[in-house]
C-alpha cells in the first residue's frame, strides 16, 4: 500500500507544481504594472539596452584579464593610436575600435568598462538606497526631534550641487582607493534623495487605518516598519533607484574624467574619455574618446528610458497628465 501511495504522490505533486507555475505566470501577465511597462516601447528598449550591457559586463569579467587591459603595450608590435580596423590598415578582428595612446585595445577596454560601471553603480545605488530608505522611514515614523534631525541633515546635503559635493567628499579619501572613494562620495550624495522620497511616501502610509490598528494590537515598531510601511513605499523607491543608477554611472565617469575616480590605466569609461581628449581629440584621432562616450551615453539612456517607463506604469495619472 505504501508503494502505491508513493507512486500516486509523484504525478500529483508534479501536477500541483505545474498548476502553481501556471498560476504564477498568469498573475505576472495580469499585473497592471508589467502590462503598462511592456506596452511602453521606449521602456522596453531601455530594458533591452540594460540587459545587453549586463551580458557584456559579465562576459568581459569572465573572459578578460584586467592586468592585461591596464598594462601599456608601447614598445611592442602593436601601434599606438591606431584607427579602427574598418577605417584603417589594422585588421578588423584585432582593433575594432582602434588603440589608445598606450597601444591598448579600445574595444576590449570598453567592454570591461561595462563591468566596472555596473559593479560600482550597483554598489553606489544599493548602499544609498538602503541607508536613505532606512532614514526616511525612521524619520516619518518617529517624527518630532528624530524627523527634524534626520531631514535637516538631508537638507544640508541637498543644498550643495551634487557633483561639487562629490568632489569635496572625494578629496577626503586616499587616492589609492581609486573608484571606491568615488563610490563612497556618491553614496553620501544620493542618500538624501531616497530619504526625502521615502519619507513622503511613508507619511501617507502611516495615515492609513490598518497601520493604526496594527499599533493598537501591540505590534512592535520594527514589525510595523518592516511589514507594513516599507512594502508600501517600494514603488517610488524602485523608480528612484533606476533613475539614480544612470546618474551613478555618469557621475562615476565624470569623477574619473576629472581625475578623482579610477586610477591611471583602469578601463573606466570616464578615464578613457579624459585620455582620449588629451591624446587625440584635438589631433583628429576621434576614436579615442568617441567609443567610450558612445557606450556611456547608450547605457545611461537605457536606464533613463526604463526609469521613465516604470514611473509612468506605477503612476498612470502622471502619464495622463503628460499626454
Amino acid at each position: 500500500m505504501s508503494t502505491d501511495t508513493h507512486a500516486d504522490d509523484g504525478p500529483g505533486d508534479a501536477a500541483d507544481d505545474r498548476r502553481e507555475t501556471r498560476g504564477l505566470l498568469e498573475r505576472v501577465r495580469a499585473s497592471p504594472f508589467l502590462s503598462d511597462l511592456l506596452s511602453n516601447r521606449l521602456a522596453v528598449a531601455g530594458l533591452l539596452v540594460i540587459l545587453t550591457v549586463v551580458v557584456v559586463a559579465v562576459y568581459a569579467r569572465v573572459t578578460m584579464d584586467l592586468t592585461e587591459l591596464t598594462r601599456s603595450r608601447l614598445g611592442t608590435d602593436v601601434p599606438d593610436r591606431a584607427p579602427p580596423g574598418w577605417v584603417g590598415p589594422a585588421a578588423w578582428n584585432q582593433y575594432l575600435f582602434g588603440t589608445d595612446a598606450a597601444a591598448r585595445d579600445i574595444y576590449k577596454r570598453c567592454l570591461y568598462g561595462a563591468w566596472l560601471a555596473m559593479k560600482f553603480g550597483t554598489i553606489t545605488v544599493g548602499v544609498s538606497t538602503v541607508v536613505g530608505v532606512s532614514l526616511g522611514i525612521v524619520a516619518a515614523y518617529y517624527g518630532d526631534v528624530t524627523d527634524n534631525v534626520v531631514m535637516r541633515t538631508m537638507d544640508v546635503l541637498l543644498a550643495f550641487p551634487p557633483l561639487l559635493l562629490a568632489l569635496a567628499l572625494v578629496a577626503i579619501f586616499p587616492r589609492e582607493l581609486g573608484l571606491w572613494r568615488a563610490v563612497a562620495a556618491l553614496t553620501l550624495v544620493y542618500t538624501p534623495r531616497f530619504a526625502r522620497v521615502v519619507r513622503g511616501a511613508a507619511l501617507k502610509v502611516l495615515e492609513d487605518e490598518y497601520v493604526n490598528a496594527t499599533v493598537a494590537l501591540g505590534a512592535s515598531d520594527p514589525r510595523i516598519l518592516a511589514r507594513h510601511v516599507l512594502p508600501n513605499t517600494l514603488a517610488p523607491v524602485t523608480v528612484q533607484s533606476t533613475l539614480n543608477f544612470g546618474l551613478a554611472i555618469i557621475d562615476l565617469a565624470a569623477l574619473s574624467f576629472l581625475g578623482f575616480g579610477a586610477q591611471a590605466g583602469t578601463p573606466s569609461w570616464g578615464l578613457m574619455l579624459s585620455r582620449g581628449v588629451d591624446n587625440g581629440l584635438l589631433t583628429g584621432r576621434w576614436w579615442l574618446s568617441f567609443f567610450p562616450g558612445l557606450v556611456l551615453a547608450v547605457t545611461v539612456l537605457g536606464f533613463n528610458l526604463l526609469g521613465d517607463g516604470m514611473r509612468d506604469a506605477l503612476d498612470p495619472r502622471m502619464r495622463e497628465a503628460v499626454d
